[in-house]
């Protein structure tokens, strides 16, 4: 098992991690923001959905989302049809417009990767997604946390616990979700 200076220094090249988000939020266009990109990943990687299903897939509450989807929907990027199941509901799709500006995202976020990591050699960058796929399956899905009950009143986050750091780092990351690379990275499979 690792060490106690290794897993410090662990948790300092993560934080470093945010550098490499706020490249990657850089190059989004204008019109596009980080959450806007992070509905259109999302649509794409998992096709049409509810609101409700997209919220939890995004780890934001409902008034967030709804914010990302009506700056989406207004720019012609999705369409929300009624849900046949649930005529109160409505189900997100990407439109051929929304299809094209994911793509261009991707394109934009693969040249910066290509830039970035040139002198990489393949084998490397294969290395890195292992250990990064294998680090977010450790943490598991970070939307949920273990509790323990309290003597005086609510249940809460065991401190220190793997899941209530992770948790944290997702609820920071969900104020700045991320573009169709990152995210797809590190987004669950929905259940």
């Amino acid at each position: 098992m690792a060490e106690q200076a290794q897993f410090e220094e662990l948790a300092r090249q993560l934080s470093a991690v945010g550098a490499v988000k706020r490249d990657l939020a850089r190059i989004l266009p204008h019109e596009c923001p980080a959450g806007s990109a992070a509905v259109l990943t999302l649509l794409g990687r998992y096709g049409s959905m509810r609101m409700s299903k997209l919220a939890e897939l995004l780890a934001v509450d409902m008034s967030v989302t709804s914010r990302h989807v009506a700056h989406v929907a207004e720019r012609g990027w999705i369409e929300r049809s009624p849900d046949p199941a649930d005529k109160r509901s409505r189900i997100l799709h990407l439109t051929p417009a929304g299809e094209a500006t994911l793509r261009d995202l991707s394109r934009r976020s693969t040249e910066l990767l290509t830039e970035r990591l040139g002198d990489w050699s393949d084998e490397e960058v294969d290395q890195l997604i292992r250990l990064m796929t294998r680090l977010r399956d450790s943490f598991g899905d970070c939307r949920t946390v273990p509790v323990r009950p309290t003597a005086t009143g609510p249940a809460e986050p065991v401190p220190g616990s793997p899941k209530a750091v992770a948790t944290a780092t997702v609820a920071s990351a969900a104020r700045a979700p991320t573009i169709a690379p990152v995210l797809e990275s590190t987004t669950r499979t929905p259940a």
